[in-house]
């Protein structure tokens, strides 16, 4: 019985992440689709550099806790208020410094634009507004999705609403950089206000408690920012090599490619808590819950590379228009990597389960050089198409060929091929039909 509550529970969970996601999804193309016609392929990939700068320093902003909270707060539950809070101070004083590290960057690359330069900065404040969303993870880890949920589509909503109107007002891409900076003031906000009503501990800095997880989280921080680097690096190459209007059709193909991301966001932020909850009383049950996400994560981003690739065109002409059809033949190959990338998310989970993260760093700075290498002379010989290139090649050697030439990343790759088969599906359904059974002989 505890196993189908927990099982319904965790159902229920995705539910409302991808309920949010799946109403977000559908004002950031609405919006989206408005900002590109209106802004044209220039400055709308001059919009989408200024986003990957900053993204690119996000990660190192984190500090990596962002991967760890969650199995702090459920091995800590004592504690829970001053690992959320730590989390939350250690972001902000971090996201000082990347900002200052944002305007170092492009006042040395872009220093005779100084339209770009503003519009990176402006895009830079919602650092600070990220850094207090770090709350998010206690919900995550309570499994009470609804609450953030309901916190980031109000958001959504008000904020998609201000852009729209600077659009219409014709106020140009300042204020449309500052419009999209406060969608994270309005989260950190509510998620704020929501824990404090759901009676949060008291949200405490402690120096102790900071040490001993950025000792674990350390390894995340080099992990991360290599992952952003194969993540953001093409676009901040292409602007650099071919310009904002080919950085505009390549963004519009990113765009398209992780339109569904919301999906398996969801699935997997709902599973991981039951998984490490797993890991604490079962080894058998643990492996078999990372088995099944993965089928579910792999066989759905499957499906959906088929259907894009084939309708590529069609969805770049109903979004951005005919003047944005460039983008189409990268779509086709670039939406494929997405499921390797998510394979990458799920391994993460074993590793941080197994204390094996001191591998994450070798896996993507593996995945950082491989990336840059390609990108070098594919974008030269072959533009856009050959960044998307880069990118597919990348995440199948990340997340997949690394995991075999690691002896103790191997077990994961095990786990990996297993889900394939689809046995453990098979072998839940027969447990299910034996507990029927006990229950209509009782």
């Amino acid at each position: 019985m505890f196993k189908q509550l927990l099982q319904n529970k965790i159902v229920k969970n995705a539910g409302w992440i991808i309920g949010c996601k799946i109403i977000k999804a559908f004002l950031t193309l609405i919006v989206t689709a408005i900002s590109a016609r209106y802004f044209g392929p220039g400055d709308y990939g001059l919009l989408n550099y200024a986003s990957s700068v900053v993204t690119f320093v996000a990660p190192l902003m984190k500090l990596g806790l962002d991967s760890t909270e969650v199995k702090e707060i459920v091995c800590r539950p004592q504690e829970e208020g001053k690992v959320v809070g730590t989390t939350i101070y250690l972001n902000f004083f971090s996201s000082l410094l990347c900002i200052i590290g944002v305007f170092a960057f492009v006042s040395i690359a872009n220093h005779n634009e100084p339209r770009t330069i503003i519009v990176t900065m402006i895009y830079s404040l919602l650092l600070m507004f990220q850094a207090f969303e770090m709350i998010q993870y206690w919900f995550h880890a309570k499994i009470m999705a609804k609450y953030i949920s309901i916190a980031m589509l109000f958001s959504y909503i008000v904020v998609a609403g201000v852009q729209i109107i600077v659009l219409l007002c014709g106020f140009g891409v300042y204020w449309y950089a500052l419009a999209n900076s406060t969608d994270y003031l309005l989260i950190a906000v509510l998620l704020l206000f929501i824990y404090k009503k759901k009676g949060g501990q008291k949200l405490k800095f402690s120096k102790k408690l900071a040490i001993e997880m950025l000792s674990i989280s350390k390894y995340y921080v080099l992990s991360s920012i290599m992952i952003t680097v194969f993540a953001q690096t093409d676009k901040i190459m292409i602007k650099l090599m071919l310009g904002n209007t080919e950085t505009g059709f390549y963004s519009a193909a990113v765009t398209c490619a992780g339109m569904t991301s919301f999906v398996f966001a969801a699935i997997i932020d709902s599973m991981r808590p039951a998984i490490f909850e797993k890991k604490k009383v079962d080894d058998n049950e643990f492996k078999n819950k990372l088995k099944i996400l993965y089928s579910v994560v792999i066989y759905l981003s499957l499906l959906q590379s088929l259907i894009m690739t084939i309708a590529a065109p069609f969805i770049i002409r109903i979004l951005y228009g005919t003047e944005f059809l460039n983008a189409a033949l990268p779509l086709r190959i670039i939406v494929w990597y997405t499921t390797f990338s998510y394979l990458g998310t799920i391994r993460d989970i074993w590793i941080i389960a197994e204390n094996k993260q001191k591998y994450i760093v070798a896996i993507n700075a593996c995945g950082a050089i491989f990336n840059i290498l390609l990108n070098i002379p594919l974008i030269r010989f072959l533009g856009i198409s050959g960044a998307a290139i880069a990118s597919l090649l990348t995440q199948i050697f990340t997340n997949v060929i690394v995991g075999f030439i690691l002896k103790p990343i191997r077990p994961n790759n095990k786990i990996m091929i297993e889900s394939l088969l689809l046995k453990h599906f098979r072998k839940k359904a027969e447990e299910n039909n034996n507990c029927e059974i006990d229950k209509k002989e009782d």
